[in-house]
């Protein structure tokens, strides 16, 4: 390693054990102004999202897949089991992961592989399901919730590298800009082909004599391969390999490393917090559409409208944001994020009460619901700038512990609540809960104002 470098590494270390003021100034200072891929990794990263965008709205965890639940199974406890695998695939396995990731020379590779897995697992459920035609059975929920938690497990170990291979490659300035142009093209190319593809294949059984069950099969086909052709762009990263051995350790050392990242650092223990109110968000999503269909009386049609809402959602709210968080910072962009969300459940709620009102109204609230993934995002960029660079994937992996909690242990009892009370009770809890999360937004610091 040129000197040079090795300077700044141990600038670098020594800078990680301070404030995380200090720790944001590391960030900033050490993160490459000059690097001559910064306008390669920037473009390829903006193509990996838009492939991963256009594969994901084909796969809503809030509209798409608990109606696929609803079409095998129904109750409420089994589509409480996709925010429980969602966030545990999301949190144990990065934990796990974080000191090989820390230790890779390369972890574009790691991008790749993860995203790999991702697609394959979509491809095997489109095969099951054009084997099955969907039918009710008692395995097929089964055979449907193990293939998904392997791909939650994948897709939790991707974000973590993704973000660790964002806080490497992708200065701390242009992130922003990153998410903005990644979500907004990736969300115009997705909502037009969900406007094309949904309308033909997403059709109710008695207006086509069960197409509607085998169509999924042809929708998770399409997920799959956009989520291989976003693995294969990511291999066309340019990157500089990191020279690190670093003894990894054992599993309850990994957890002793996150017990003590939330005893040491004040700051982001308030940040875990807010992550774990957010964490109980997550438990609503299956059920809005569930609440929508029931209440208001509206067939699977009705589902096209609240997919591509939720992504125009997304990209509108990601315009302001990318910008206001380069500018200002994303704990700016969090504060307001919190305080929207407050918004949907209490809106899904009061519109359910009116039958009459249909679907357009509805529809609404999902269009709230696309600034989850750009709330999602900002968290973890604001982690990235709370700590050194080395310090990323367990940094990131304690935010997924913490947002993954609430969700892993309560998301089954919340589904099994809207069944034996009602949704108002649960999305009432819920309410409260992101309410707090929005008021523990003053008390995190903004690590942009000690620079």
């Amino acid at each position: 390693m040129p000197q040079s470098e090795s300077n700044q590494a141990v600038e670098f270390t020594s800078l990680a054990n301070q404030s995380p003021s200090l720790k944001a100034r590391a960030v900033q200072e050490v993160t490459p102004k000059d690097d001559p891929h910064h306008t390669r990794n920037f473009g390829l990263g903006v193509i990996y999202m838009i492939l991963m965008r256009v594969g994901w709205i084909f796969k809503t965890e809030s509209i798409i897949m608990p109606a696929v639940l609803d079409v095998i199974g129904g109750s409420g406890w089994l589509r409480g089991c996709l925010p429980m695998l969602n966030r545990f695939g999301q949190s144990i396995p990065p934990l796990l992961v974080s000191d090989r990731l820390r230790n890779s020379r390369f972890k574009k590779f790691r991008l790749f592989t993860t995203t790999l897995t991702m697609g394959l697992c979509f491809l095997l459920l489109s095969l099951v399901w054009f084997v099955t035609d969907g039918k009710k059975s008692f395995w097929l929920p089964i055979i449907f919730l193990v293939i998904y938690a392997v791909f939650f497990i994948a897709t939790g170990v991707n974000q973590l590298v993704l973000n660790t291979i964002t806080g490497k490659l992708i200065r701390v300035t242009r992130r922003g800009a990153l998410s903005l142009f990644g979500t907004v093209f990736g969300a115009s190319i997705a909502v037009a082909c969900a406007w094309k593809l949904l309308g033909i294949w997403l059709v109710d059984e008695s207006e086509s004599g069960g197409v509607a069950q085998s169509s999924f099969g042809l929708l998770f086909c399409f997920t799959g391969t956009m989520f291989v052709a976003a693995a294969v762009s990511a291999l066309f990263l340019k990157e500089r390999p990191d020279i690190r051995n670093e003894k990894q350790r054992g599993v309850v050392e990994l957890f002793k490393a996150f017990a003590a990242t939330l005893r040491d650092d004040r700051n982001f223990r308030m940040v875990a917090i807010i992550a774990a109110m957010f964490g109980m968000y997550l438990t609503l999503f299956p059920h809005y559409q569930r609440l929508g269909r029931d209440r208001l009386e509206l067939s699977l049609t009705a589902l096209i409208p609240w997919v591509l809402a939720q992504n125009i959602g997304a990209a509108l709210f990601s315009i302001p944001s990318g910008w206001l968080a380069d500018r200002y910072g994303n704990r700016l962009v969090l504060r307001i994020s919190m305080l929207i969300l407050c918004i949907p459940p209490v809106l899904a709620v009061v519109i359910a009460q009116f039958s009459n009102v249909g679907n357009g109204w509805f529809t609404a609230v999902f269009c709230l619901l696309g600034l989850t993934p750009v709330a999602m995002r900002y968290m973890s960029n604001y982690t990235l700038e709370i700590c050194a660079g080395k310090d990323h994937p367990r940094y990131l992996s304690a935010l997924g512990i913490a947002m993954a909690t609430p969700p892993i242990i309560l998301s089954p009892l919340m589904g099994a609540l809207v069944d034996w009370i009602s949704f108002e009770f649960v999305f009432s809890i819920v309410i409260v809960c992101i309410f707090i999360g929005w008021l523990l937004t003053f008390r995190i610091e903004e690590p942009r104002h000690s620079v």
